[in-house]
C-alpha cells in the first residue's frame, strides 16, 4: 500500500524539534466515528488508484511513516471495532496502532474517549479525520512544531470562495473579508493538558462544537494556524472520491 501525493507548498523548521515529555499520539475521526463504509473498503469508499485499501488506511498509512508519532488510537463505532482491526489494522500491520476505539454519539465525545485513552504524561495529541487520506507526513511535522511553539495548532487554508451571511430567508445581510477567512482542516493538534482541561470543561457547561480548536477557544488559549493543502479534502460523498482519483493520478 502505498500513497502517491504530492508535497504542499508550505515551509518548516528541520529537526530536532524540542524534546517532548513521551510521545505523540494520533486519532482517526470523521464526525461521530468513522463510518462503516470508510472501514470497509467497498467500491464507493476506496481509493481507485490505491489497490483498492480503504480509506481509512490510506490515512493511518501517513502517521504510521511520521516520526513524530509513536501511537496512534483510531476511533470507530462500537459495532465497527471488530471490522476496522480485521480489514484495515492487520492486514496492512500498523504496528503503531495501540488500540481501537468506540466513539460517542459525536465526534466531540469520540475525541474524548480516544483522549482518556491516552497516558497522563503524554505531551502531544494529534487529532486527525480518518478521511482525509491526503494528509502528508509535512503538514504533521509543521502542525506539531507549531503546537509545541504555541500549545494549540490547527492546520487550514485561505478561503478561495467569497463568503456571504444570510437570514433565515436565504436573504444576504453582509459579505464577509475573505483575507480573514481560513477553512479549517486536520490535524489539530495540542498539548494534552489543555485539550483534556477543554473538554472537561465543555461537559461541565454543556458545550458542545463542531472541532476541538473550539472548545480550547472556550478557555481562552490562542489557536495558531497553519497552512495545510488545498489537496487535504476531506471524502465523505461519492464526489469526493472523484476528486481523490484525480489527485492520485
Amino acid at each position: 500500500m502505498g500513497l502517491d501525493i504530492k508535497k504542499p507548498y508550505l515551509k518548516i523548521g528541520s529537526p530536532p524539534y524540542p524534546p517532548m515529555q513521551k510521545t505523540t499520539h494520533a486519532f482517526g475521526l470523521a464526525q461521530k466515528a468513522l463510518p462503516l463504509n470508510a472501514v470497509k473498503g467497498t467500491d464507493d469508499f476506496v481509493l481507485p488508484q490505491g489497490g483498492k485499501a480503504p480509506i481509512l488506511a490510506h490515512t493511518i498509512e501517513v502517521f504510521e511513516k511520521s516520526f513524530l508519532v509513536d501511537d496512534i488510537f483510531v476511533v470507530v463505532s462500537d459495532e465497527d471495532r471488530e471490522l476496522c482491526k480485521n480489514e484495515v489494522i492487520h492486514p496492512y500491520n500498523f504496528h503503531k496502532v495501540a488500540d481501537v476505539l468506540a466513539g460517542g454519539e459525536t465526534r466531540q465525545a469520540s475525541v474524548f474517549n480516544g483522549l482518556q485513552r491516552t497516558s497522563d504524561d503524554t505531551d502531544i495529541i494529534i487529532v486527525h479525520d480518518g478521511v482525509r487520506p491526503f494528509v502528508t507526513e509535512e503538514i504533521i511535522e509543521a502542525s506539531v512544531e507549531s503546537a509545541l511553539q504555541w500549545d494549540v495548532a490547527i492546520v487550514a487554508v485561505p478561503v478561495k470562495d467569497t463568503i456571504k451571511v444570510a437570514d433565515k430567508d436565504n436573504f444576504v445581510q453582509s459579505t464577509l473579508d475573505r483575507s480573514q477567512l481560513w477553512a479549517i482542516q486536520t490535524p489539530q493538534v495540542f498539548r494534552r493538558e489543555i485539550l483534556m482541561k477543554a473538554h472537561l470543561y465543555a461537559q461541565e457547561h454543556n458545550i458542545d462544537a463542531t472541532d476541538d480548536a473550539a472548545l480550547v477557544e472556550q478557555l481562552g488559549y490562542r489557536v495558531k494556524l497553519v497552512m495545510g493543502s488545498y489537496r487535504n479534502i476531506k471524502i465523505t460523498t461519492p464526489e469526493d472520491l472523484v476528486i481523490a482519483e484525480a489527485l492520485m493520478a
